[in-house]
């Protein structure tokens, strides 16, 4: 195969720690085209890339020289652009979360089936070597059938990452977002409880708040930047998913799986990122990666696996069906914080 011409639609700071500089370490790739909203900031990454900056993202998507495009822009643009390229015959790398209604996601889903071109979620957790291993550990049996867990995101929120910082971040529009912290961090926990469990969320009863977060007139945003879910899995197991946008220290991203044998607990000791515990038994430690962190970037996989799945023609490592079950327990955590109540999702049951 020859090789592939990317193009990148948002050249904002998701795109400058990870998608670029990947792309441009994988040797069977050419960053070939960019566009922005900010007309120098896609002009500043073309000439760093050698690729063509786009006056706009339809002439990108709509280029004979672009073989597949990471959509990386603001979250309300998803879909409108995931379909368009897919219709022009891309192969199409999307940022999280997939879209801002469920009737969206299933729209790119069906549109990337329609058209037979790949479709691949940035559910980066999935390729963390720690994740990985604590997957095979609780596939192996090492802790036996799964009855509870815990996994948490937090960070300082969004301002002090974004490559426009401070309250004036597009994270705190709602016009531009649509979904809060719960679809920023909440639909990557909800993601990896999935694969690591390998069941999906059937029930969902959150609270999402506004607890401390303003825009750039010092009002509170219309969106939570805190979000709590208790999740029943296809299994029965149960326990909690939270998000936050208001850890002011050090990042949490740790996940405890609780079993009938025993329990997994994934980046909870500061030393070693996978603990195995067990009664009456020596834990067992693993160090295998350390945690993606906002000052800490490092080499995420995800690039490398979307390159490889479009030359070497194998299946989306991050398939439509994923994607749509977790956005599915998103916006059930969403509906339940409205009405106070439990929410149902008969769509992620068990066939």
């Amino acid at each position: 195969m020859k090789e592939l011409s990317v193009g990148i639609i948002g050249c904002g700071k998701i795109s400058q720690v990870r998608h670029i500089p990947e792309y441009l370490a994988n040797p069977y790739v050419r960053v070939a085209g960019c566009f922005d909203l900010a007309k120098t900031r896609a002009e500043s990454v073309a000439a760093s890339s050698g690729g063509t900056a786009y006056d706009s993202w339809q002439d990108l998507v709509a280029s004979p020289d672009i073989d597949a495009v990471s959509v990386c822009t603001a979250n309300a643009s998803h879909a409108e652009i995931a379909v368009a390229a897919l219709e022009a015959g891309k192969d199409v790398l999307l940022e999280k979360p997939m879209a801002t209604t469920m009737q969206d996601c299933q729209l790119i889903a069906d549109t990337a089936r329609a058209t037979g071109r790949l479709l691949m979620l940035d559910h980066n957790q999935r390729f963390n070597k720690a994740h990985q291993l604590a997957r095979d550990l609780y596939q192996s049996g090492a802790i036996g059938e799964l009855i509870g867990f815990r996994t948490t995101f937090g960070h300082g929120g969004p301002e002090v990452w974004s490559v426009d910082p401070g309250p004036g971040t597009w994270f705190f529009d709602p016009a531009k977002t649509t979904l809060g912290v719960v679809g920023d961090l909440g639909v990557h926990k909800t993601d990896l409880l999935h694969f690591l469990s390998g069941e999906r969320v059937v029930e969902v009863e959150a609270k999402l708040a506004t607890l401390e977060k303003v825009d750039a007139s010092g009002t509170p945003i219309p969106l939570d930047d805190n979000a709590i879910a208790i999740y029943t899995l296809s299994n029965g197991a149960v326990g909690t998913m939270t998000a936050s946008w208001c850890f002011h220290g050090e990042e949490d991203n740790s996940t405890v799986l609780y079993g009938r044998q025993g329990m997994i607990a994934i980046y909870v000791d500061p030393e070693h990122q996978v603990v195995v515990t067990k009664p009456d038994a020596q834990p067992q430690r693993y160090d295998v990666e350390p945690i993606q962190t906002n000052d800490n970037q490092t080499a995420s996989g995800v690039i490398d696996a979307f390159v490889d799945a479009i030359r070497l023609g194998l299946p989306s490592p991050v398939p439509a069906d994923e994607a749509l079950a977790t956005m599915r327990a998103v916006f059930a955590c969403q509906q339940s914080s409205r009405i106070g109540g439990a929410v149902q999702v008969p769509e992620n049951k068990r066939s």
